[in-house]
């Protein structure tokens, strides 16, 4: 890599470290844009401020605020000056470093995939600086990027002043202690930042639950020992040291009685969110009972799935231009043109390299999409990368049993789109639709695509109902679809695709 050239504020620093690749590589070159005229978030995977704004669809957004009170600001530093100030600390915002590594033929991909974890780390409450971005066939198993690279990191860590590197993969406990070592900060890597996005978001009991899970089963492995200050010692004469009596040791050392811990802890949270299964089961099982559809919403995460859900139903889930900030299942009940009720789920979003702890953590999430009967695929339209987040969701879409659902993909965001950019987004999806959650273009075409999608009740029926039995036509007419509906003298006559159980108790009054 070139020589670290002098920085301007107005430049974005992963445009700066992607400009550095390139001119190694001899590709293309890039001109930075002022911060004025930038029509992207620097990260790429936000938008813009300007294009956020979604008027009264999302209705009042009293969380959003309350979220916001606790994101760590800049310029409030840490460190004490006195020891007696240490209920007076202050959080401060975290200057990173980011750094990656690449095959050859994979630039784009490479470079998507920095700005999305600059995008991560921005909302996790850090602070991009630099970074490095480096071509080799395989990551070294040592260090990631090489003992030379390394050096070259830790001049740079030093040079920005920064106090954390973060890899974008998800590193092996060697590399991150070997990685540590010549870079002399913290290192962490992607799984880590995206857990951390999560424990700040997650608000229920079931998502703390699954996230402190998730935290536990990555963190099992990256123990790091505290010496042998509670290591086997031997008694009397016979060791090394000739302690003799009473420096008889626990028999375990620190860090085995830490793993002891965190497995007892992960089993009770395993126990605690099976706990949490039965009330979401009998939910799920009132609803088909009553043979009431299900529609669920999924893509990749800053999509626009909440501002979509919205827009549909008014429901007022927050909504927000950050990363995962929706993490449990919001279920809303809405209603064909035909007065037919079915629900529709907002879910997790997804991202490229999802840690596999939080799939298994968040499984009982997923069972929404799942066990849903339409799936509305919610795709960034105005994304630099949108084939790749339609396969990303798919991947997980097939992890969870849901590969044969019935799929409408959405493109959302498409005020922000010009016509050549959704000829290119036409030829991934032929059948996709267009949609702006932020002005309402398309919502109507998507409801009635969802509308028609609904499976039809199974069941056929023929019935004249007294008209004592109003409760019957009217459960007819909730869940239910009406084909042909008379009053007749001795009764409503009806023609209808109805339930199982509803097809029941019209079975005396069949003709």
């Amino acid at each position: 890599m070139t020589d670290q050239t002098p920085t301007d504020d107005a430049v974005d620093p992963v445009d700066r470290v992607l400009a550095r690749a390139q001119g190694r590589n001899g590709a293309r070159t890039t001109t930075f844009p002022d911060a004025a005229t930038r029509s992207l978030a620097p990260a790429q995977a936000l938008q813009d401020a300007a294009t956020v704004i979604s008027g009264d669809s999302d209705g009042d957004q009293w969380d959003r605020e309350e979220r916001a009170a606790l994101r760590r600001v800049p310029g409030l530093s840490t460190e004490l000056e006195d020891v007696t100030e240490v209920e007076y600390r202050q959080l401060r915002l975290e200057n990173v470093v980011l750094v990656g590594v690449h095959p050859q033929g994979e630039q784009e991909e490479a470079e998507n995939s920095l700005r999305e974890l600059a995008a991560l780390a921005e909302t996790a409450g850090a602070v991009v600086l630099d970074g490095v971005l480096q071509r080799r066939p395989h990551p070294d198993p040592a260090t990631y990027v090489g003992r030379g690279k390394a050096e070259e990191l830790r001049d740079i860590v030093a040079a920005a002043g920064a106090d954390t590197v973060v890899a974008d993969t998800e590193l092996a406990p060697s590399q991150r202690r070997a990685l540590e070592d010549v870079v002399k900060v913290k290192v962490i890597d992607r799984t880590a930042v995206i857990l951390d996005i999560f424990s700040q978001h997650a608000k229920s009991r079931e998502g703390k639950a699954q996230v402190e899970l998730a935290q536990l089963e990555y963190l099992l492995p990256r123990l790091r020992g505290w010496g042998e200050s509670m290591s086997r010692q031997a008694g009397g004469q016979v060791g090394a040291a000739g302690a003799g009596m009473g420096s008889r040791g626990p028999g375990e050392t620190k860090i085995e009685l830490d793993r002891r811990r965190i497995r007892t802890r992960m089993a009770h949270l395993r126990r605690q969110i099976r706990q949490f299964a039965p009330a979401r089961d009998a939910k799920r099982a009132e609803r088909k009972r009553n043979t009431i559809p299900s529609v669920a919403i999924a893509g990749y995460t800053n999509a626009g799935k909440s501002s979509l859900l919205n827009r549909l139903t008014r429901a007022g889930v927050l909504v927000e231009n950050a990363l995962f900030a929706t993490l449990d299942a919001t279920v809303r009940r809405s209603e064909t043109s035909d007065g037919r009720v079915y629900t529709l789920s907002d879910t997790v979003g997804f991202v490229r390299n999802l840690p596999h702890q939080l799939v298994e953590a968040f499984r009982s999430t997923l069972e929404e999409v799942g066990d849903a009967d339409v799936i509305v695929h919610v795709v960034d339209g105005a994304h630099p990368d949108p084939g790749a987040q339609l396969q990303t969701v798919r991947d997980v879409i097939g992890d969870v049993g849901a590969r044969d659902t019935r799929e409408i993909v959405v493109f959302n965001k498409a005020d922000l789109v010009d016509d050549d950019t959704r000829l290119v987004l036409r030829g991934l999806a032929p059948d996709a639709y267009f949609v702006s959650s932020r002005t309402g273009e398309g919502i109507d075409q998507l409801r009635a695509a969802i509308e028609d999608a609904l499976p039809l009740p199974a069941v056929e029926v023929h019935a004249v109902v007294p008209y004592d039995r109003g409760d019957l036509v009217s459960a007819a007419h909730d869940s239910g679809l009406i084909l042909t509906e008379e009053h007749r003298a001795d009764g409503t006559y009806l023609h209808a695709h109805v339930g199982e159980r509803l097809a029941a108790e019209l079975a005396p009054y069949r003709v």
